[in-house]
């Protein structure tokens, strides 16, 4: 069933996708930057300051993503023991830590001139460090645990319950009184926001997938070396 994901079958691709997106990656990004930075305008009440949503909500949307891959991941893993999915997994973690990180931080740069603070313990500030956390101790349990099997299933253990932390994040705004302010995207029905604004915050959102493509593909590539290694090390 996963035979189109093992490591052996798609090691020579990930050198060719690598420099594919590298070869675009650069030109859209500069493109992305210039309607971010330039062409989009500036909000009428937060001025020049909403433009670091062109990089906290792409980071936020990557963070709640990669987390949910892993933990969808880890269960399939756990029904059919699939050694390539704890591969995906372990080189997705990373990437969504350092979003979560970009979300938090941008995050308290664009509460500082909108709320009049760096900082606020409502529910969605603290259900994304919360996430954090998750990611952490998902990643230090590989780390720590030196039996491997061991390691898969503390590691899928903590991912499946931090899942329950993913909903809290999207209907925290709903569920209780925030400073944060309510989605202005919506999937269904009318978005709150203009599509001047629209377009380059999707356009950001892309090359910044692009960009986790990238790494995931070297992060994959190492983890199959890796093993490689290992098992030369055994013959």
């Amino acid at each position: 069933m996963f035979d189109l994901i093992n490591p052996t079958k798609v090691f020579y691709l990930i050198e060719k996708l690598i420099s594919f997106i590298n070869s675009i990656f650069f030109i859209l990004l500069l493109i992305a930057l210039s309607f971010a930075l330039i062409f989009s305008p500036p909000d009428y009440l937060q001025g020049d300051s909403v433009r670091i949503m062109y990089v906290h909500v792409p980071s936020a949307w990557i963070s709640l993503a990669s987390f949910t891959c892993i933990a969808l991941f880890s269960i399939i893993n756990f029904i059919f023991k699939t050694k390539n999915l704890i591969l995906i997994t372990k080189s997705i973690a990373p990437i969504g830590l350092m979003f979560t990180c970009l979300a938090i931080v941008t995050g308290s740069l664009w509460g500082q001139p909108t709320w009049g603070t760096w900082w606020e313990w409502d529910a969605r500030l603290t259900s994304m460090v919360i996430l954090a956390l998750f990611y952490i101790a998902f990643i230090v349990s590989h780390k720590l645990i030196l039996q491997e099997d061991k390691a898969n299933k503390v590691s899928s253990i903590i991912v499946i319950i931090g899942l329950i932390n993913i909903p809290i994040i999207k209907y925290s705004v709903d569920w209780w009184n925030t400073l944060h302010q309510p989605a202005s995207i919506k999937l269904t029905g009318s978005s709150a926001i203009h599509s001047s604004m629209l377009m380059p915050l999707l356009l950001m959102f892309f090359v910044m997938l692009l960009y986790c493509a990238l790494i995931f593909l070297m992060k994959y590539k190492i983890e199959i070396i890796r093993i490689k290694k290992k098992n030369l090390k055994r013959l």
